[in-house]
C-alpha cells in the first residue's frame, strides 16, 4: 500500500521503521527539520525500547544518554524518599527518530490536507499527538499544558540523577531529567497551570543557559475516552488516541506498542480497535485515580482496590516501567 505517516514522533517515526520494509511510506512533519523536537523529557525504559527497537533492527542503546540509578521524589518538602531504578534512562529522542525514518521521504515544514491525502494514498495515519486533525474531535478529552527548557550548566549540575515533584492534589509534577554531564531537561505539566512558574522557579534556583524551550498539552484522556480511532482512509495511532499513561505522563513505550498493533491488524480497523481497548483497559483506572486526586475526591478507604489493582498491575510490569515498585511509595503519593 501507499501509505502516509502524519506526524514524526515516536509513534510517526516508528510506523515507518516498521512499514517501510512492505509499503510506501510518506511522512509529514509540521515542524521545520531544523526545529523538530518534543515536548518529551526524552525519559525511557531501556530493556522495552531495545526489545522494540530491534524489530526495526536498530540498536537504542547507542542513543542512551544518562542511565537512571535512583529517581529521588519531592513531596513538597513534606517527605522525600527514593526509587531503585532498573533501566530508566534518558536519550537522543531525535537522533532515534532520525534512524527510525532511514531512508524514506518525509515533508517537514508542511500540515497536509486530509482531501489531498486522501486522492494519493490507501492509509493516513494520524500520529500527531495532542492536535489528531485528520480524526473526529474527541467528546471528553482531559489533557494538562507542559513546558520544558533544555538547560546547558556552567559548573556542576544541580542533581546526578532523575527527579520528580509531584504538586499538591497530584494536579501534575516538576521533572528533571539528566542529559549527560552538564545538561538537563527540567519542565512541568499541571492541571492548575502553575507548570511554568515552578519550571522558572528551578531556573532561578540553579541557574544555567536555557538552549530550547517547548510547550504543548499533553493528552491524559485513555482510549476509551479516545473514540473513534479511525475514520475514512485515516487510522489514529500512539498518543492521538490516548495512549499515555496518566500517572507518569509517559508515552513513549506505550505509542510504540501501540503502533505494533496497528502493524499486527493492518487492514483490519476493527480489531485494531478491540486490540487497542484490551491493551490499554488499566489506564482508565489509573485515571479515574488521578482525577479524584485532582478533585480533591480521593478516599483511601474507598479507593484501596483501585489503588491495589494499579500497584498490581505496575508490580507486575517492574521490568516495563524500570523502577522497583512497592506498595508504600504509592500510598504515599496517594496520601499527599
Amino acid at each position: 500500500m501507499k501509505i502516509a505517516v502524519v506526524g514524526i514522533g515516536v509513534a510517526g517515526s516508528y510506523l515507518l521503521s516498521r512499514l517501510k520494509k512492505d509499503h510506501e511510506v510518506i511522512g509529514y512533519e509540521r515542524m521545520t527539520q531544523e526545529n523538530h523536537d518534543s515536548i518529551c523529557a526524552w525519559g525511557t525504559i531501556k530493556s522495552s525500547m531495545s526489545e522494540l527497537c530491534s524489530k526495526s533492527d536498530i540498536d537504542f542503546e547507542k542513543h542512551i544518554i544518562h542511565d537512571g540509578k535512583n529517581l529521588y521524589i519531592d513531596m513538597n518538602n513534606q517527605q522525600r524518599f527514593d526509587i531503585k531504578l532498573k533501566g530508566l534512562c534518558t536519550y537522543d529522542k531525535i537522533g532515534l527518530i532520525n534512524d527510525m525514518a532511514k531512508g524514506c521521504k518525509i515533508h517537514y515544514d508542511v500540515e497536509p490536507k486530509l482531501e489531498d491525502m486522501e486522492k494519493e494514498f490507501d492509509l493516513i495515519i494520524d500520529a500527531t499527538g495532542f492536535y489528531r486533525p485528520y480524526l473526529p474531535k474527541i467528546k471528553k478529552d482531559f489533557f494538562l499544558p507542559t513546558y520544558q527548557y533544555k538547560i546547558l550548566f556552567e559548573n556542576e549540575v544541580p542533581l546526578d540523577d532523575f527527579y520528580v515533584k509531584p504538586f499538591p492534589g497530584m494536579t501534575g509534577y516538576f521533572w528533571y531529567f539528566p542529559l549527560g554531564k552538564n545538561m538537563a531537561h527540567i519542565g512541568a505539566g499541571d492541571y492548575k497551570k502553575q507548570h511554568v512558574q515552578q519550571t522558572n522557579e528551578f531556573l532561578k534556583k540553579y541557574g544555567g543557559k536555557i538552549l530550547k524551550t517547548v510547550g504543548r498539552p499533553i493528552r491524559l484522556a485513555t482510549p476509551d475516552l479516545c473514540e473513534p480511532f479511525y475514520h475514512g482512509k485515516v487510522v489514529g495511532v500512539g498518543e492521538s488516541i490516548g495512549t499515555v499513561y496518566p500517572l507518569l505522563g509517559e508515552g513513549i513505550i506505550p505509542s510504540m506498542v501501540c503502533a505494533d498493533l496497528f502493524v499486527k491488524n493492518i487492514g483490519n480497523n476493527e480489531q485494531y480497535r478491540k486490540d487497542v481497548l484490551k491493551y490499554f483497559s488499566v489506564y482508565a483506572k489509573v485515571l479515574h485515580f488521578i482525577k479524584t486526586k485532582m478533585k480533591g475526591e480521593f478516599s483511601a478507604m474507598k479507593q484501596l482496590g483501585e489503588l491495589f489493582k494499579i500497584y498490581r498491575y505496575m508490580k507486575k510490569n517492574e521490568e516495563r516501567f524500570g523502577m522497583e515498585i512497592h506498595m508504600r511509595d504509592l500510598m504515599k503519593v496517594a496520601k499527599a
